[in-house]
């Protein structure tokens, strides 16, 4: 499903209107019947009280008490604004409502008795709000938010931006929230994701053409369009069939990250997986290799590689391997990060870079340069802190804490923005993950939880994307999949152990039942 900016789905609205001569009063009343009919399917009759603004947003809401009131609910309209003020939509509705007696009341501060015992509709403000909340409004929803009563939004809770899923001031926190058409950013973007409760997406008469327009450019990640993904296995394959993934990783002191990047890939369906480590570590690794192979790389004599390894990669990655995942525990090093950048623009093969492979490349004097004339896709892993580091290189700045508020600030057009300009691919982890194409389209994962904030979760999904670029799908296509299949996997974790108890190794074990699930 495509998920809307307040400027797509604003020009969704007026299209319709214009060209498909839908007429906005007409909007109004599908949206208003849409409100009331979810809210008769969620609760018994009871009161009903309507928090409207004098926009559009609050003109919807007053459709939804009007036809509540037809179905003999107790309704009662908060208006916040004088009627000179209203939209002419809003007017309208307003206009109607009074007509079939519904309570309609102008005021200007919330108090308590006006929500006593209620039900209650936010519709303050809906997609298009421009400002930060303040004055009444803001005092009434935070006197809204601070008592136990149910609230259903319009569109979206009032106070969420649309586009970014942020505060704008003061927003109310609901309990469900209707809203048209398409989803919104704000929707799944924390704390807007918080705050819209259960999300439910109602059609109100949009064209269809619309709502599928490639000039939207954000879509969910979702069981469906994933299951599509899934490489087939024919009977007559073998092992090469499904490819050679080289990861180079691990130190001394960060074995593990290697043995579960490696794991994830091989349970992923890589058909040879092949782990690059410094050589003086080999006689650690190999009693705990079973289906993986080792290639000895050439260190520094302190378990990390040497820059002289870059060699040694770059033949067996033009004579063997068809993929290359590298950084996980592999330390920064002056050596590593010259290997990583020799690597970075001399590499043939799909790359998934990682980690201290990120934090070195964010020491590049001209990252932007070395990645647009990379001869193979790359494919960066960054949690916020990393692509702060990767933002920061790209712009020659120097404040990374600033960096890293921005990016919390709006996730999907940092990933966006970095890799249209670097022409890599961005996964950018967190709550939720964002994955960004060069093109400028991006995909907002729907599966993961709290639990799987651990240790190694970011090496095993490093595993799990490499493993899917081995079998032949798209860079954008193997680190969509490898997202949704990494975070349905936690799902799976998490309803066996709970969310404080999920290691990365769990995640591992659970990758079968994710396919499993993905095929029923």
């Amino acid at each position: 499903m495509k998920v809307a900016t307040a400027l797509e789905m604003r020009e969704i609205d007026s299209r319709t209107i214009k060209h498909c001569k839908v007429p906005a009063k007409t909007l109004m009343e599908r949206a208003g019947f849409s409100v009331a009919l979810r809210i008769k399917q969620l609760f018994a009759p009871q009161k009903v009280v309507v928090l409207a603004g004098a926009g559009n947003n609050g003109g919807d809401g007053v459709a939804a008490a009007r036809i509540l009131h037809e179905s003999g609910w107790d309704v009662n309209i908060l208006l916040f604004e004088e009627q000179k003020k209203l939209s002419p939509e809003c007017l309208l509705q307003c206009k109607l409502a009074k007509k079939k007696g519904v309570s309609i009341e102008h005021i200007s501060k919330l108090k308590e008795k006006h929500i006593a015992d209620s039900l209650v509709v936010d519709s303050f403000f809906g997609t298009g709000l421009q400002r930060e909340i303040t004055g009444s409004i803001a005092d009434a929803i935070a006197l809204l938010n601070s008592k136990n009563i149910p609230v259903i939004a319009v569109d979206i809770p009032s106070g969420i931006s649309a586009d970014t899923g942020q505060i704008m001031g003061e927003a109310v926190k609901a309990d469900y929230t209707v809203t048209f058409g398409l989803p919104k950013r704000g929707h799944f973007l924390y704390p807007g994701a918080k705050y819209s409760g259960k999300l439910f997406v109602q059609e109100i008469g949009f064209p269809a053409e619309l709502l599928k327009s490639e000039n939207i450019s954000t879509e969910l990640l979702e069981k469906r369009e994933m299951s599509l993904l899934l490489p087939e296995r024919p009977e007559y394959s073998h092992k090469g069939y499904y490819g050679h993934v080289l990861i180079v990783a691990g130190s001394r002191e960060k074995t593990g990250a290697a043995f579960m990047c490696a794991k994830s890939c091989l349970m992923t369906g890589a058909g040879i997986v092949t782990i690059g480590i410094p050589e003086t570590l080999v006689s650690a690794f190999q009693p705990r290799v079973t289906e993986e192979m080792i290639l000895a790389l050439p260190d520094r004599g302190d378990g990390t590689l040497s820059a002289d390894a870059s060699e040694k990669i770059l033949n067996f990655l033009s004579e063997k391997a068809d993929v290359l995942a590298i950084g996980p525990g592999l330390t920064v090093t002056n050596d590593t990060t010259a290997l990583i950048f020799k690597i970075a623009g001399a590499a043939t093969v799909p790359m998934v870079m990682d980690a201290d492979a990120i934090n070195a490349l964010g020491k590049h004097p001209d990252i932007v340069s070395l990645l647009c004339n990379a001869k193979s896709p790359i494919i960066f892993t960054p949690h916020t802190g990393e692509m702060a580091r990767l933002l920061k290189a790209s712009r020659n700045t120097r404040n990374e804490i600033e960096t890293r508020r921005e990016i919390e600030k709006d996730r999907v057009n940092s990933a966006i923005n970095f890799s249209k300009l670097s022409s890599a691919y961005v996964v950018l982890k967190g709550a939720p993950t964002i994955v960004a194409a060069p093109e400028g389209n991006a995909f907002i994962n729907t599966t993961g939880n709290p639990g799987m904030a651990k240790a190694g979760s970011g090496d095993v999904l490093t595993g799990m994307i490499s493993a899917f670029l081995s079998q032949n799908l798209s860079p954008v296509d193997a680190s969509s999949l490898g997202v949704f299949m990494h975070g349905l996997s936690g799902d799976i974790v998490l309803r066996k152990k709970g969310a404080y108890s999920i290691l990365a190794s769990d995640i591992i074990d659970s990758i079968p039942g994710a396919f499993l699930s993905l095929r029923q």
